[in-house]
Parts: C-alpha cells; structure tokens; sequence
C-alpha cells in the first residue's frame, strides 16, 4: 500500500504559497529531453528477495577495479587502503557523529578534524587548512569566489590543464556571482601561457599540478606575475599522493591551494563521496569558506578542540556568509587521516615514489608500440598518450580483454582530442598488470 501523507488539498494549497499552478511547474528549468514522459520501465513491485537476486545479477555483470589491470585515474585513483582504515572509521562515535556544535561533547571528532587540517596544510605548504569541503572541483570553485572577496577584483583564469570537470563546477558558481572566468581549451603543455593572461584586473589565476595530462607544473613563475598584479594564485591537485615527491603548491608561491584527497585513505566507490582539501596563507584564513577546527584550553587549564573563525551567519544568513558550504565530509577527512597516519612522512614518500617507478616503467612500454606516443616530458603516475585511433573505441577493445586500460580524455571534455588516453599507474599496478596493458594495447592498435 502506498504512502501518501499529502492529500489533493494539501498539495494545491503548497503550490499555492510557493505561486505556481501545478507541480510541473517546478521542473522548468530541466531541459524537456531529460525529462521522464512515463513510469520508467520497471515491475511496480517486487519481494524484496527478487529484488536482491535482479540487482545481484546485474552487479555480477560489472568489472571492478581490483578484479583486472587497472590503469584509470583522470581526478579518481585506486590505491591500497590498509584495512585498519575501513575498521576505524567504521566505529560508531564516528560512524554516525553529527556536526560537532556542542565541543563539551565532540572532543574526539574535533581532535579528529584538528589533525585532519594539521596534515593537509602540511602536505601543501600552506599554514591553514579547513575541515574538509564536499570534493575537488567544489573546492576549487570556492577558492575562486574567496580570490574575488580577497582581492575585489571579478576576473579568474583557469589555466588549460585544469580538469574539465573543476573548470565546469567553478563556471557554475562564478557565473552566479558575476565572476568572469578566461577559459583556455584544454590543451597539453599549455600552462605557461597563462602568465600572459594575467592582467591588473585579475583576482586569480587557477593552475593544476600535476594537471589533468599528467604534467607536472612550474608554479613560481605564474605565482611571481600574479603577485605582481596583485593577483592570487590558486593551486589544484587530483592526486594527493602526488606531494610525497614534488615540491609542495606552498613553497612555490601559491596563495591558495585546493585538492582532491580522495586518493588517501577513500575508494573509488563508484565515483564518490570524496573529500575536498582546502588551504590557504594565513592572511587569509579569515576569507577561508567552511568550517575550522582550532585548539585551545578549558576551564581547567587542559587541552580542549572548537569549531573557531566560524559566524553564525554562515550557517544561517546566507546572504551574507563567506561560503553556503555548512557541512564536511567527515567519515572521509577520518579515513584520510588515518590513512596519512598509518604512513607517516617517510611512508608517503614510499608510497609516492612506488607510484612514479610504476608509471615510469608503463610509459616506456606504451612507448614502444607502434600508434601509441606518450605526449608528456613530466609526470608523476599518470600521462598522456596520443593513438592512432579513437581513444573511447581503444579502451572498450581493451575492457573486451578484460584490461580497463585507462580514461578517453574526450570522455571529460565534451569530446575535445578523442585521439588522447589519460594512463595512470598507481602502486597497486604489478609488472604482470603493465606487460598484460602493453600486449592488448599492441594487438588493439595493430
């Protein structure tokens, strides 16, 4: 039996008070070709073990990333998650703590929190960090708007490897607060030319590192002529894992810096959630959108955690708050510093530097096949190759052999460059995995 607890007259007096004449009305600003004309095609009702053998049968037809060779990154990355992560963060005053407003009562999810920025800002070289946003490209679009409210200027340049999918997010937003945002295309070893884009009206300039071919980037110099403009620079990352090797955004000038921190401690998941890292100087942290977890002492002299720097207002009066992001994504920030606190630094840089032998050894194999060219003179485990077909048809002959052989680079960027495959070798990845990769590619691209 269904549950309807709003009658005909409960409904038309709702639509009465928000001012539309029926509840179609509501959906018109979604495109008609998305919308639904009928009952989608499924049985009305089913028992609840039919229901569990259908969705059973249909997840047996999926490949997971752990059951083949697996050489997908493009923003998400497969790393090996220590078990004790996943048993931590499954305790149950973690599991289902609630914002901590009441720190009399929440001492170990502010301890958490406190740690969690502690190594973000050591991991980018900054001297603040928040308690986490919803993802990268959220993250990335907030750093923007503060850039705007920083410097009073309207205009930010996103640099041409930055993922399509943070310049998109970061689009949206600014287009709703009259930010004009310089898009270059997508292009490879492009970066650099952002510097002469850099104007006395500019508030920010947004550069990834390692970018979205892989390509590791100079920051200082693009940091230097921003400066000089009195512009800030805002530094991106999808991998994390990335800063156990290079120089950390921080000590190359950058004023900002934000990231994905997915590939510490959380799993690909099918696609989510993650979590947003976001830090910045801290000149700045007054601008700094979300929430910020700082220590003090209590009434007794000892060591206690608050939620600090943070209005009310941001929680309730939206117009004037520095960000409408009044949440976190907890039980990943806890994974990520567990995680980072399982490795340690000397751990990290291991861990890194696994990475990059892996994706060193896979570029000088994809190297020698003839119709594949790897495009990148820097990387750290992820790069570009060129092929001599479509990369979309190259990597589904590849899934047929049951090798998930890495991203299309059209498949993010409303297909710009269909002849490019973004590959990413991780630690997970075994020689066996990287010589099964190069033998398929060889057969797909004969």
């Amino acid at each position: 039996m269904r549950y309807l607890p709003l009658n005909a007259n409960d409904r038309a007096q709702m639509l009465d008070i928000v001012g539309v004449d029926n509840i179609d009305a509501l959906f018109e600003d979604v495109p008609k070709s998305a919308r639904l004309k009928n009952l989608i095609d499924l049985p009305l009702h089913q028992s609840e073990a039919a229901v569990e053998r259908h969705m059973s049968r249909l997840s047996a037809k999926s490949v997971s990333a752990s059951s083949v060779p697996f050489f997908c990154g493009a923003g998400a990355y497969k790393h090996h998650i220590p078990a004790t992560v996943d048993h931590l963060i499954q305790r149950s005053e973690f599991l289902t703590a609630y914002t901590p407003y009441q720190p009399e009562i929440s001492q170990g999810t502010l301890q958490a929190l406190f740690e969690f920025q502690t190594q973000v800002a050591l991991l980018t070289g900054m001297d603040v960090a928040n308690a986490s946003m919803y993802d990268g490209s959220t993250a990335c679009a907030e750093a923007v708007v503060m850039a705007k409210r920083v410097t009073r200027k309207s205009k930010a340049v996103l640099a041409p490897g930055l993922h399509p999918h943070y310049a998109a997010a970061t689009q949206m937003l600014a287009s709703t607060l009259d930010i004009s945002i310089n898009e270059v295309v997508p292009d490879i070893g492009a970066d650099a030319s952002v510097i002469d884009l850099i104007t006395d009206e500019t508030a920010c300039v947004v550069v990834q590192s390692p970018n979205v071919f892989g390509e590791i980037v100079d920051l200082a110099p693009i940091a230097e002529k921003a400066h000089a403009h009195k512009a800030l620079l805002i530094a991106v990352f999808t991998e994390p894992v990335a800063l156990g090797l290079i120089k950390s955004p921080g000590e190359q000038g950058a004023d900002i810096v934000v990231g994905e921190g997915q590939g510490i401690g959380v799993g690909l998941n099918f696609g989510g959630p993650h979590v947003g890292l976001f830090a910045c100087r801290q000149k700045l942290v007054r601008q700094m959108p979300g929430r910020v977890c700082g220590e003090t002492v209590d009434a007794n002299g000892e060591r206690g955690y608050v939620l600090t720097l943070s209005t009310r207002e941001q929680h309730i009066r939206r117009e004037k708050a520095t960000s409408n992001i009044c949440t976190n994504s907890g039980l990943c920030c806890l994974a990520f510093t567990i995680h980072m606190s399982l490795l340690g630094d000397a751990g990290l840089q291991q861990m890194a530097t696994l990475n990059h032998e892996n994706a060193v050894h896979l570029a000088d194999v994809i190297d020698g096949i003839k119709g594949a060219e790897v495009l990148n003179e820097t990387f750290f485990n992820e790069f570009t190759v060129r092929l001599n077909k479509p990369a979309a048809e190259v990597v589904q002959a590849l899934a047929d052999k049951s090798i998930l052989g890495g991203v299309p680079f059209s498949r993010i960027s409303d297909g710009e460059h269909e002849d490019l495959l973004l590959v990413c070798a991780t630690e997970v990845v075994s020689d066996e995995d990287i010589h099964a990769f190069g033998h398929a590619l060889e057969e797909v691209l004969s």
